[in-house]
């Protein structure tokens, strides 16, 4: 799940080359005629990282779109500065979506919930190369975090016996904290399938809409990371962005799950290596700077960045397949984008 938002929640593969002009050259003919000219193959179209085809970086919705998208913007600027290449900030329509763009081949770079990044392996559109780090709860960074399970606190429910019969409000389907995690405790703990144990469910959509869902009073209980609540597990608790003041005071949490690998970054598979390269010097570089520190806070409350291969997401995928997660399945109840024209830079992005 990508927090903040977390956790995730899909990838790209673009197939970019140079640019060049068509050339021609000659064949034989049998009878010694005068050789004929064939055109060459089609040039492949524009250079990635110009304006005519800027890097589209694609951040998971797990939070209000508008703030993801503005945040996004300033950190794409700052990586189009250290590497000379220009961007594109976009936030697709789902978690699924977001997987979906980059197998056809619209995202080269994407901030994705673990969950995410299985079916993302799973397809082989992409590739992890660089995982989140957050505060745990003894300020230590960590690449891992916990889901967690609110009520209210006037509910009277101290355990989640107590939710038997209530309503309930997931995010995601293909969110392991908002999801997957949540579920399985629930069948662990229960012995009930959510569909039973509850008597409604919804789906948030986001980890913000499902504690403010509870907070409202619209749901009995909700599950998000932990602790969407908040800014930070350090110090002295905050509201996170968009929360009330009094968020703490009125809601409280009975449930906890995990670890769960921590949300990250990937890019697509045909990305050329030297571009790969350069871009995730520029992210780590980033998370290093007091501005990115700030950017990467709000985005998705990472408190740093570190690399990993595939392998950093195995216990993620074993999760899926222990919770009897469909996540194809889910992902594919979200239509493929349809194919677009390379996209267009947005003028915050321009190194």
């Amino acid at each position: 799940m990508l927090r903040r938002t977390s956790g995730v929640g899909f990838a790209l593969a673009l197939i970019v080359g140079a640019c060049g002009g068509t050339t021609t050259q000659t064949q034989p003919t049998a009878t010694g005629a005068a050789p004929a000219k064939t055109a060459a193959a089609t040039p492949a179209g524009p250079k990635i990282g110009t304006a005519d085809r800027p890097i589209v970086l694609a951040i998971t919705p797990s939070a209000e779109v508008q703030r993801l998208t503005t945040t996004g913007n300033a950190i794409a600027a700052a990586l189009g500065q250290a590497t000379g290449l220009t961007w594109k900030v976009q936030v697709p329509t789902s978690y699924a979506a977001q997987i979906e763009a980059v197998c056809a081949g619209q995202v080269d770079v994407a901030f994705i919930a673990p969950l995410q990044m299985t079916l993302l392996l799973d397809k082989g559109c992409g590739t992890p190369i660089i995982a989140a780090l957050r505060n745990d709860e003894q300020c230590k960074l960590s690449p891992t975090y916990n889901s967690q399970i609110l009520v209210r606190t006037d509910s009277g429910i101290n355990d989640l016996g107590g939710l038997r019969g209530k309503k309930f409000a997931f995010v995601d389907a293909i969110s392991a904290s908002g999801s997957l995690f949540p579920q399985l405790t629930i069948k662990q703990k229960t012995g009930q399938e959510p569909k039973t144990f509850f008597s409604a469910t919804v789906n948030a959509g986001s980890h913000p809409n499902a504690v403010l869902a509870l907070y409202r009073g619209e749901v009995d209980g909700a599950a998000s990371f932990g602790d969407a609540r908040i800014r930070s597990v350090c110090g002295t608790p905050e509201p996170a962005a968009g929360m009330p003041a009094d968020i703490l005071a009125k809601t409280k949490i009975i449930e906890k799950a995990g670890p769960i690998p921590n949300d990250g970054i990937a890019v697509a598979k045909a990305l050329p290596a030297d571009t790969v390269a350069a871009v995730k010097k520029a992210l780590l570089d980033y998370a290093e700077t007091d501005a990115g520190k700030k950017n990467y806070k709000d985005l998705f409350a990472w408190d740093g960045l570190r690399e990993v291969n595939a392998s950093f997401y195995d216990g993620m995928r074993e999760a899926a397949k222990l919770g009897g997660v469909d996540v194809a399945g889910e992902a594919a109840k979200t239509p493929r984008p349809p194919a677009t024209a390379a996209p267009a830079a947005s003028p915050t992005t321009k190194p």
